[in-house]
């Protein structure tokens, strides 16, 4: 059970998609890296760029339809009322409103992504969506997140490669047509099952009584 509910948030998703970049404009290779933060190939030998916190403000604005946009929160690990930080953070959750949320990338990233360095430097954007509870009212609380990181965890890596994508994705990417990006992003975005979202979307557990992990920008993480 999530707030806004599953229904109107892949509604509003699959409308986003749909219309960013609008039609007819852009490469095919643009429009999947608007939304997506791509590997340089399905080995996931390397990824194509670091661009999460722009990619993150650019994927929250066309999934904000509510009054006021996006919302980009005070510093989660900063001194200060931090279960009001996530309050006024679930507020505009509720008002259709994504909101972007930095913090180190192995705090927020996906276990399987290669931004995610031995000595914990570099951060990493998601995009929240919505809060939750596992099992309905009174359950285990959660947030909701859409994660562009495709290196992320095993079934996003899983869910992209595909016959189409398979080898170097600059090349392969590009050799697709429009309709067929589009329905791959909303393979990882979406899924097939209409209660449910696909691997790039997947619940935190946060504590929103603790701040978070300050960020340390040592050496040359994202």
């Amino acid at each position: 059970m999530t707030n806004p509910t599953v229904a109107s948030l892949r509604a509003r998703i699959g409308t986003a998609i749909d219309n960013n970049p609008a039609p007819g404009t852009g490469t095919v290779l643009e429009r999947v890296t608007f939304w997506l933060q791509l590997p340089t190939n399905t080995m996931f030998d390397g990824m194509r760029d670091k661009l999460c916190e722009a990619r993150g403000a650019r994927v929250g604005t066309v999934l904000s339809p509510g009054a006021g946009g996006l919302f980009d929160p005070a510093d989660l690990s900063a001194a200060g009322d931090i279960t009001a930080k996530w309050t006024a953070i679930s507020q505009r959750l509720h008002a259709d409103r994504a909101v972007t949320v930095k913090g180190p990338t192995d705090h927020v990233g996906g276990p399987k992504s290669l931004f995610i360095r031995p000595d914990g430097a570099g951060f990493h954007v998601i995009v929240l969506l919505a809060t939750g509870n596992d099992g309905g009212p009174g359950g285990r609380p959660f947030f909701l997140a859409f994660d562009p990181d495709v290196s992320a965890a095993a079934e996003a890596r899983l869910t992209w490669t595909t016959k189409k994508t398979v080898g170097d994705t600059a090349t392969k990417v590009s050799a697709l047509t429009h309709a067929d990006a589009v329905a791959h992003i909303k393979l990882m975005l979406l899924a097939n099952d209409p209660n449910s979202f696909g691997p790039l979307i997947r619940k935190y557990y946060f504590d929103t009584a603790l701040a978070f992990p300050a960020i340390s920008r040592a050496g040359t993480g994202q």
